[in-house]
């Protein structure tokens, strides 16, 4: 009995000393964190393949790898272990393969991603196509003897003997793109492919895109979606289109809203098609969401099942028995999972709570499904969706957490000084003591069309671990609230967002909980946006970060990829100069600037081009105003590389440490 007594005892100890070993996030965590994506189930319904994504410290970049795991959670085996990537992993209809797209290191001459088999049985995946052009997707048939591939035009740009690229020869509307660069006239077309004789025929062809291909359950028929408008390039407007799967087949145009449809997806029986349209039919639409809707493949006029409900939609996938729909649904700082009845349009809640799901996938053997969860307390891990209930399957990120203290997350709502309610998340130090006002960092996100939700944060962990309270601000613009809360900053950029980031902070204040002298805010993308604008407001900040911002919008006309936007909304500069100016506030009103602000960008971002830092950074500069100006090196709108994640991540920190603390 003393034994036993004095184990329990050792036990206890030993759990006190493991919780103490605990500790805060650093930026140098971000090298141990994963991403698990992209599930996808096998036919027998017995595994999930998906993808697992690490950081290889020594090349400082990504490296992405396929596994899967038994639907019972019980086995998990490693398919792929290559250095490059292996990803968009489908079964083969027999469920005998794993199919993907990689560019295999071994293979110099290797200019384009193929198509790769895994055999299930063992053995190394072989190389299925060998196409030249740019593999985007591509869908099996049903019998798995074809393969539907979406391939871009072949890239002529660069010489035979020298390799060196020819002069960009440019003429289209719309002709630069983040990620791509300067847009050619190249299109991306739908190809059939013969897995057996590896013969590839045309399906599409022209000038337009097409893209997001489908099979009919049958095989006969193909589902994509295309801008086949005259001039694409001046719109959104996408469209549904079906054909026969064979060459020389003509397409038939299904739907006819002038906003996009895309996404199709067949019902089990093949006669119907589920679809995402966009709420917005403008010629720039991303002021609005989804909804789902569905239409008869026969044609006539699509039912919008999610209409009423006012709300995001995505990843819509058919029940077995194809009475109804399941789908995710964005609502208030929430992405849970929804059933949504064809026939009547009855939304019923699947899960509910404050958490975030993403990628639904079906187990076609029964009516289960598989999806990726997070919550602030964990980074996504794939959970089986059983009558309702969650089963979690992987457990990737039970190491990265073990020694990890995280903060604290809550959710709170503000009201604005014009009576608005909105809805944000609190970030608290994982030591915070109750009572003790903490320096507030407001960090917000981008968009603005997007929210915030009840979601592993990496970046705002990282702040509060340092000390800081930090903010997530839903301010109008944002998504999960209805269109009209999305379009209530249209054409005013910098005014409702801004009354509604100030409304936060007095609330956050008054708590308590936020100590007004020692005040920062942060921001990527229109986060960035938005701390040019606030800085440019009042003088309530003591120390900004501006990322991939711009301020100075009408210079932005013809360097960033918006015009669309800008035609759209503002409407052209040498008509509406006055609006243009009004929005450019931050920058034509720089002397009024006091706030110590530090400015990032990416080299080669045609998102928000570096020139919208390094204009702030000049006026700051000129106005005596404590200022840097950071510029990651052959980057993109996203910072991809590990250690410039760190590193920014870690020049927030220092920025903030200087100006913040007393």
């Amino acid at each position: 009995m003393k034994k036993t007594l004095l184990s329990g005892m050792a036990l206890l100890i030993a759990g006190i000393s493991f919780s103490q070993t605990k500790r805060a996030l650093t930026p140098a965590d971000i090298y141990r964190l994963q991403s698990v994506a992209n599930p996808q189930v096998s036919p027998d319904g017995n595994w999930v393949a998906y993808t697992l994504t690490s950081v290889d410290t020594a090349k400082d970049k990504r490296n992405r790898d396929i596994w899967m795991v038994s639907w019972d959670g019980s086995q998990t085996v490693q398919l792929t272990s290559s250095p490059g990537n292996e990803g968009s992993q489908q079964w083969s209809p027999d469920g005998k393969y794993l199919s993907f797209i990689a560019k295999r290191g071994d293979d110099d001459e290797e200019k384009y991603s193929q198509v790769y088999l895994l055999d299930r049985r063992g053995g190394e995946a072989k190389k299925l196509t060998n196409v030249k052009g740019e593999i985007n997707d591509y869908a099996w048939s049903p019998d798995g003897k074809k393969i539907l591939l979406v391939i871009k035009d072949l890239d002529q740009s660069d010489t035979a003997k020298s390799k060196i690229r020819t002069p960009y020869v440019i003429d289209r509307y719309h002709f630069k793109q983040d990620y791509q660069g300067y847009l050619d006239r190249r299109a991306t077309h739908l190809y059939l492919f013969d897995v057996s004789s590896k013969k590839l025929d045309t399906l599409t062809r022209g000038i337009y895109d097409e893209g997001n291909p489908a099979f009919s359950p049958d095989g006969s028929q193909v589902a994509f979606s295309a801008n086949h408008t005259e001039d694409p390039d001046r719109n959104e407007n996408v469209d549904i289109y079906v054909m026969n799967a064979l060459p020389g087949a003509a397409p038939k145009k299904l739907t006819t809203w002038e906003g996009t449809d895309d996404n199709p997806v067949w019902s089990p029986d093949g006669k119907q098609i589920a679809y995402l349209q966009s709420s917005s039919s403008e010629a720039f639409n991303m002021y609005g969401h989804s909804y789902a809707a569905v239409i008869n493949v026969a044609g006539g006029e699509p039912v919008l099942l999610t209409k009423s409900a006012d709300r995001p939609v995505r990843n819509l996938r058919w029940n077995k028995d194809g009475k109804s729909l399941l789908l995710l649904m964005e609502d208030d700082r929430r992405n849970n999972i929804a059933s949504v009845e064809v026939a009547t349009g009855k939304l019923t809640p699947v899960t509910s709570g404050d958490k975030s799901f993403s990628e639904l996938e079906c187990n076609k053997t029964a009516a289960n499904w598989v999806a990726l969860l997070s919550t602030p307390e964990m980074p996504a891990e794939l959970y089986a969706v059983e009558n309702g209930a969650t089963r979690r399957l992987t457990y990737v990120q039970d190491s990265f957490l073990a020694p990890l203290q995280l903060g604290k997350v809550e959710g709170f709502q503000s009201k604005s000084k014009d009576g608005t309610l909105v809805s944000g998340l609190l970030y608290l130090p994982p030591n915070a003591v109750a009572g003790q006002k903490l320096p507030l960092v407001m960090f917000i996100h981008g968009g603005p069309v997007g929210q915030d939700e009840f979601e592993f944060d990496f970046a705002r962990q990282v702040y509060a671990a340092a000390g800081y309270a930090v903010a997530a601000v839903n301010y109008r613009g944002s998504s999960g609230r209805g269109v009209d809360y999305i379009k209530s900053i249209y054409g005013d950029w910098g005014n409702k967002e801004i009354i509604d980031i100030h409304g936060a902070a007095d609330y956050l204040v008054k708590q308590g909980i936020a100590d007004g002298n020692r005040l920062g805010i942060a921001g990527w993308s229109y986060g960035g946006i938005s701390t040019n604008y606030a800085i440019a407001t009042d003088n309530r900040f003591k120390a900004a970060v501006s990322g991939a911002g711009s301020a100075m919008q009408l210079s932005m006309y013809g360097v960033d990829q918006y015009v669309t936007q800008y035609d759209t909304e503002l409407g052209a500069p040498w008509k509406n100069t006055d609006k243009w100016l009004k929005l450019s506030y931050p920058f034509l009103h720089a002397d009024r600037i006091k706030t110590p602000t530090m400015f990032m960008a990416s080299e080669n971002d045609f998102n928000v081009p570096v020139a919208g830092a390094e204009q702030m950074y000049q006026a700051l500069k000129n106005n005596g105003v404590p200022t840097e100006l950071i510029i990651y090196p052959n980057q993109n709108h996203g910072i991809s590389v590990p250690s410039y994640q760190k590193d920014r991540y870690e020049r927030h920190i220092k920025w903030f440490n200087k100006y913040l603390r007393l």
